[in-house]
């Protein structure tokens, strides 16, 4: 194993050389806390930054075809643990019986893409770490909405996930593109929300580095997989986002990247994605 390779749901901890990261590890940034939690109220509406773009642009044109089928998807856990007050753990003393604290609370934040609506349900594609081990789902859509999501299925050795919400709110939804054609040195376009949903629908810009790159298991954490390799800037919060083309088309999920070689040297411009094709592969026997 020559690199550390980290799946980039949420980002809690400093990159070690010679770890590999997965969203299924115990130390991954996925799973760890944020040191900041959140309280999460299911449905409502929050505030999301909202940039101007003016250009015509092709990357601005793709980006703007599908920006509103991105969501932030945030993973919820109950925190069950007893608590106390300053004072009580100051002078030593417990917390009275069966006080508890039942809040669910934002373990950690990925990114989705609305890839079809039917019968007033909108479906995700995500990542299943970011999903992984929660006891309740909730979208912030690319207008600030929050959404109640559950999940229809989930593949922990593909790391993919399919959840739904019932809306009328969600009105977009993005379509896969032709990979089979895809070139090392072509455009591409990562949409998600990078450190979670204070920079929700963030566009990075790159290049296809190689059409299809083979990870081990070890390198991966859960199985062998063939990715999508780019130099895109993916980051924690990134995960389960789309990668698209310049015809506004999703060609993968981002899911993955490299942050340092064993030896600790720091890696830059080295990000997977999950290919379209294999999304598909797996809606379609879902979907059966």
């Amino acid at each position: 194993m020559k690199h550390a390779l980290i799946t980039v749901a949420i980002v809690s901890a400093i990159v070690g050389g010679g770890v590999v990261y997965s969203g299924t590890q115990p130390n991954s940034w996925f799973q760890q806390q944020p040191a900041t939690k959140k309280i999460a109220h299911i449905s409502g509406q929050t505030s999301i930054s909202k940039t101007a773009y003016t250009s015509n642009d092709s990357a601005t044109t793709a980006y703007n075809k599908v920006k509103n089928a991105v969501v932030t998807v945030q993973n919820l856990q109950n925190n069950s643990s007893q608590q106390s007050d300053g004072f009580s753990a100051l002078f030593g003393q417990s917390p009275q019986e069966g006080q508890q604290s039942s809040e669910t609370e934002t373990a950690s934040e990925g990114s989705g893409v609305v890839y079809k609506i039917a019968d007033g349900n909108a479906y995700i594609v995500t990542n299943n770490h970011v999903v992984a081990n929660s006891d309740a789902l909730q979208v912030i859509t690319a207008g600030g909405d929050k959404i109640k999501a559950t999940v229809v299925s989930k593949n922990v050795e593909k790391d993919i996930a399919l959840i739904k919400v019932q809306t009328n709110v969600i009105k977009s939804a993005a379509s896969f593109g032709k990979i089979n054609t895809l070139q090392s040195g072509q455009q591409v376009l990562a949409i998600g929300s990078p450190l979670g949903s204070d920079y929700a629908t963030s566009l990075t810009s790159g290049i296809i580095s190689a059409p299809r790159r083979d990870l081990s298991s070890q390198q991966t954490g859960i199985g062998a997989a063939k990715v999508i390799q780019t130099d895109a800037a993916i980051n924690p919060g990134n995960s389960g986002g789309p990668l698209i083309n310049l015809a506004g088309e999703v060609i993968g999920i981002n899911s993955s990247k490299i942050a340092s070689s064993d030896d600790g040297v720091n890696v830059e411009g080295i990000g997977f994605a999950i290919p379209a094709d294999i999304v598909q592969s797996f809606i379609a026997e879902t979907e059966k």
